[in-house]
């Protein structure tokens, strides 16, 4: 178990040496004109996307969806003409895949206007692709801790399907275990797709929640205690108690850590 353990660290701080995430990054971006074609993405937020950045939502390209752990990774985008575009651009969050290679991120409209200056959204929808510089940022949610919203898809007692909402810091999720309150017989948790984790070995009672999430050089635990009750429900969203801020570091020099 040790072993596993410095192993999945050590992947951990690997990935995390050669993303170089929090530099500053040429490329395009597009949009589609409705939010909801990003909503119901591959990240599984549905409707729920649009209260996490004001629906300024984004796809991105395999190596920003990271086969789901970037799901809920918020970036700063800035388009590259000086007299369209806000210095400080827009934030948004991935929420869904971008298969085509032609532009690395896809925006929502509203995200696509918000990097504009004001009275020019109309102007660079016209231009429908835009050259952008891009880096990750820490999400923020203020007054709202880390929540779980419970699947539809769920069987008591035989299967658990559930979801992350509110994501705080600059980290990715890339490990979930799951055991009743009080116990320390742990049952680890898949990734079903996206934002979704799942397990058909599901512990009895009121249930505990542990998290691996990418911190500093390698990765740090995260322990939510008490966060599903007995009875819980389908469709409910469940606060976790905890809080994430942690900041994944990387070991690319140098890296632009100013803000726009």
């Amino acid at each position: 178990m040790a072993f596993f353990l410095c192993f999945f660290f050590f992947l951990l701080a690997s990935s995390s040496a050669s993303a170089c995430d929090r530099c500053s990054h040429q490329s395009k971006a597009a949009y589609f004109s409705k939010a909801s074609a990003l909503s119901s993405g591959a990240c599984g937020y549905d409707s729920l996307a649009l209260g996490l950045s004001g629906g300024h939502l984004a796809a991105g390209v395999p190596s920003l969806f990271k086969s789901g752990a970037g799901c809920g990774a918020c970036y700063q985008l800035r388009c590259k003409n000086p007299a369209l575009c806000k210095k400080e651009g827009a934030r948004v969050v991935l929420t869904d895949l971008n298969p085509n290679n032609q532009t690395e991120f896809v925006l929502s409209s509203r995200a696509f206007v918000a990097m504009a200056q004001d009275g020019k959204g109309q102007q660079i929808l016209k231009l429908g692709i835009v050259d952008i510089e891009y880096k990750r940022v820490a999400c923020e949610f203020k007054n709202q801790n880390l929540a779980v919203r419970v699947e539809e898809s769920s069987k008591k007692p035989d299967y658990l399907a559930i979801k992350f909402l509110y994501q705080g810091g600059q980290t990715e999720i890339v490990g979930v275990d799951v055991a009743q309150v009080g116990s320390s017989n742990w049952r680890f948790m898949s990734r079903n797709h996206g934002a979704v984790w799942d397990t058909s070995r599901v512990p009895q009672g009121p249930l505990q929640f542990r998290l691996v999430v990418t911190a500093g050089y390698d990765g740090k635990w995260v322990w939510a205690q008490k966060v599903l009750p007995l009875d819980w429900k389908n469709g409910v969203i469940y606060d976790s108690g905890v809080k994430i801020t942690e900041i994944a570091q990387e070991g690319c020099f140098p890296c632009d850590d100013g803000t726009w």
